[in-house]
Order: structure tokens, then sequence, then C-alpha cells
């Protein structure tokens, strides 16, 4: 069963909605990668974010599928290292809210479930599938890492279909002629990454 599901910022000035979040349109997962842990040391309250081991809970969904329903021009991005990866948090709370490519090309995008209802999000989404980088988790975990290989097929489905349609062009964090995202990227990167951490 799909729903849209409600988010919003620690401070609420941010309100975005992902619409048809279910385990069909998307894949959650735990990411124990160091990039992620710095990504939630923005957060004035970093508990919130980071799970057991030091996971995030995410959730691949399609970019088109977010509506930013209000404080879009609170909406900042950074890259912490030189990879594509841009960070999406809120400037008015240091809310870390989204990861996704540098540009609208991919059309993916991982939500920071931690800014929903819980209750929402198990019913909905289902359990974690799966953890990635947990050799990088603080302290030892009893996971290993979801073959990532398991999920290389749905996403090139998603992201041939987005791309083919042309609903890449419906994200609401990329300009939908030139695809550049819509709060250009904080940096430089390692000097962003010194201060976030």
């Amino acid at each position: 069963m799909s729903a849209d599901l409600p988010f919003s910022c620690r401070c609420g000035a941010v309100r975005y909605v992902l619409h048809n979040a279910s385990a069909r349109e998307g894949e959650r997962l735990t990411c124990h990668c160091r990039d992620c842990q710095t990504f939630a040391r923005m957060d004035r309250q970093p508990e919130r974010l980071l799970g057991d081991h030091g996971g995030t809970d995410l959730f691949v969904a399609r970019c088109a599928n977010l509506t930013i329903a209000q404080g879009k021009a609170e909406l900042a991005s950074l890259h912490l290292t030189e990879r594509p990866t841009l960070r999406w948090y809120a400037r008015c709370c240091d809310t870390p809210l989204f990861n996704s490519y540098k540009n609208g090309k991919l059309p993916y995008l991982t939500v920071v479930l931690a800014n929903c209802d819980q209750s929402d999000i198990d019913a909905h989404l289902g359990p974690v599938r799966g953890h990635l980088f947990v050799e990088q988790a603080p302290q030892p975990t009893p996971y290993s890492n979801f073959p990532t290989i398991r999920l290389a097929p749905r996403f090139a489905m998603r992201f041939l279909f987005d791309i083919l349609s042309g609903n890449r062009r419906r994200s609401p964090l990329f300009d939908s002629e030139t695809l550049q995202p819509i709060a250009a990227p904080e940096g430089p990167p390692s000097q962003k990454a010194a201060h976030v951490r």
C-alpha cells in the first residue's frame, strides 16, 4: 500500500511530501558510511538521525515523487567530498533532508526518514531491506553489507523510465531545463566537511 508521507525539518519551516511511498517505489536501507555520519552531525540533535551503530535510515525514492510544500527558500546543498553525492539540508535549523546526485541527470533521491513519523514509515515502507558500509560504523555491528547488485535491476528500470518519460525534470530540487540544483552547492568540500565534523 502506497501513501503520501509528510516530512518536515526539525523547526517545521521546511515541509515536504513523498508521494507514492511504498516498498514497490523505492528501497529502505540503513547507511553507516562516514559521510552520512558527518551529515547527521550537522543536526543539533544528531542522535535523532543516527540509529544503532551509527546508521542513517534512508529511503531511495524517485525524485519526481517529492513535493516541497513549504520553505523551499530554506533549502541548501553541499558536497562533503569530491564525489558527486549532493547533500540537502534545511538552512533554518541545519536538519539533513535528502541526498541526490550532483544534478538532475540521475533521477534518484534518498530521503532521511528520521524527519517523518516512524509509525507511518514502518506501515508504508516496511522494514529495513539492508545495511550499507557497515565496515565504517563507529562500533562493530551485527549486520553484513547488503549486496547492492541485487538492487541494480530495480534502480536501472526506474532510472530508465524516469529519464525516458521526462519525470526527472519534475524534481523540485533541480531546474527543469538545466537539471542544475536550485541551491548552489556550498564549498569547497574540504572546508565544509571540516566545519560539520
